[in-house]
Formats: structure tokens, sequence, C-alpha cells
């Protein structure tokens, strides 16, 4: 899709962070941007920001986790704009939790209807209409560098993301096999200054019962770490022009962290040596091993 001025994207999650820097790169290529997101607040003042620097955009509250509110934001954005020329499924949490099996029920269940649901809800949702429109279309799902990846990571993040990466990689075949002119992308960010560690204050009443953060001085130091790394992290907007060439170029694995391409390269190596999983640390990581190494004396 070479040609963007006029289309029209929805984004999920789209009030802050990556999902923020996609509406702000569309909107500034001319795009009409559906903006979503689960949070009122933010999404009033993102709406605004945008609109006052010229950007045709309209908001929808929207839950992905609830297949009836995205097909609702589905339906809105036809009504409004006639259309839905790329659709970015990029809302998502992140619940420092425990290890896999301190984790709680809900917060498994949290996470995976967030993350990885509300991309299905999404595919579920606009594919049938991107099919029947016949016209070049394209969707974005944001994965994790977390899911490319093993270990090292909050497992029931990764769970998500591995499946977001795989779900992406069917329906890019399908559609293709299909001989459809939709096509797919999957966004594999590494760190990315966002406020996803601050995922809790949308935690739902019916998810109530939080694994709670790890207390020892390790499970402590290794999320300071994660924050500040975030906190230093790509900018989103960055990550937004780098989702915006990869829709006009085709191209399905969107990588913006190319020094972490190493790791990839590892897992695979891995895998076809038959060897036992390995964790290659990210870049950074050496301030969290000496940190690490002055805990265990």
């Amino acid at each position: 899709m070479q040609e963007v001025a006029g289309k029209v994207a929805v984004v999920t999650g789209a009030a802050a962070g990556i999902g923020r820097g996609m509406a702000e790169a569309f909107a500034a290529a001319g795009m009409k941007v559906v903006l979503s997101d689960v949070e009122e607040p933010a999404l009033t003042e993102t709406t605004r920001a945008l609109r006052n620097d010229g950007g045709e955009v309209h908001a929808v509250v929207t839950d992905v986790s609830k297949p009836d509110q995205v097909q609702a934001l589905a339906d809105e954005s036809v009504r409004r704009f006639g259309a839905v020329d790329v659709l970015c499924n990029n809302a998502g949490i992140g619940v420092p939790t425990p290890s896999t099996w301190e984790t709680s029920l809900d917060d498994w269940k949290w996470i995976i209807e967030v993350n990885l649901m509300g991309v299905i809800h999404g595919v579920r949702s606009f594919v049938p209409i991107m099919l029947e429109q016949g016209s070049e279309s394209h969707i974005v799902n944001t994965a994790s560098m977390a899911g490319l990846i093993a270990g090292g990571d909050i497992s029931s993040y990764a769970v998500t993301k591995f499946g977001v990466v795989a779900l992406s990689e069917h329906l890019y075949l399908e559609l293709e096999r299909a001989g459809a002119k939709t096509k797919v992308s999957v966004l594999c960010p590494g760190f990315v200054a966002t406020n996803i560690m601050d995922s809790e204050r949308n935690r739902p009443a019916d998810r109530s019962d939080a694994s709670g953060t790890p207390t020892d001085p390790q499970s402590e130091a290794f999320l300071e770490w994660f924050s500040g790394q975030i906190d230093k992290g790509l900018e989103p907007r960055d990550v937004g022009d780098q989702v915006l060439s990869a829709i006009r170029e085709e191209r399905f694995y969107i990588l913006t962290h190319p020094e972490w391409n190493h790791m990839i390269e590892h897992r695979v190596q891995t895998i076809l040596e038959g060897r036992n999983p390995s964790l290659v640390p990210p870049p950074g990581f050496e301030s969290l091993v000496e940190r690490l190494a002055k805990l265990s004396g």
C-alpha cells in the first residue's frame, strides 16, 4: 500500500505508547484514524492533541477483551469513515508476575484476554470487512521480541506474544492462499518508552486476584532494571514511523531493534541443533548482572 493519504486506519490501544505513536504517524501521513482504547480520559486527551495537529480522527472507547465491543468498533469505523484500510491490533498489557506456577489464574486470564484474544477479536471482526471491500488493506498485530526469543521475560506475557506471532504467520498465509489483497505484519519491538508496566490501572473487577509483584531482592532488581530499560527505550513515534514504512513495503516482520536480532538467531540455532533452551541476555543486561552478583555476595 504505497499511497496511504486518505486511507482509514483503526488503532487499538491508541491513547498512549506504541498505539499513539502509530496514530501520530498515520495522521501525519494524511490518513483518517479511528483511535480506540479502554482508558477514556487518556483517549480523549490523545484525540484532542491529534485534532489540534490537524489530524482527522475519531475516538471509540473499546475493551478489546470483549468481542462485542470490538465488533462495535468495526461497525462504528465503517459508519464514520466508510471503510477500513489498516487495522492495528495493538492494545496490550504487561503484568509483573512471579513464576509460571505461582501466577494467579486471574492474571493468566486477563493477559490472555487482552494480548491474545484481543488480536483474535480484531481479526474476526475486521477481516470480513476488508475482504468484502476487495481493495488493498493491511493488518498489523503487535507482538514483541518476547514472542521470538526464549526466556528472560515474564512467562504469561511471552506466552501471549508467541501466540500473536503464530496467529499473524498463519493469517498471512491464509490470506495469501485466498488471493486476498489484505496483507499482514507482526510488530516485534524491544524496549519502547511506554507505560505498559502500569497496566494495573486498568485491571477489571472480575480479574481482581492479582499474583502480586515478587518481593525477593533478585526479582526486585530485575523489575527495577526492566522498568529503567523501558523508560529509556525507543520513542513510540519512531515505532509508528517504522510501522508505516512496513505497511508501504508490505513487510511482514517489523523488528524495531536490530541490535536484538542475534537473540532470535540464537533461538533458531538452538532448535535446529536440538539443544536445550538457553538465555542470551539483551543489550544493557550487564548492569543487572553486576547488581545481581553483588546481591549474591
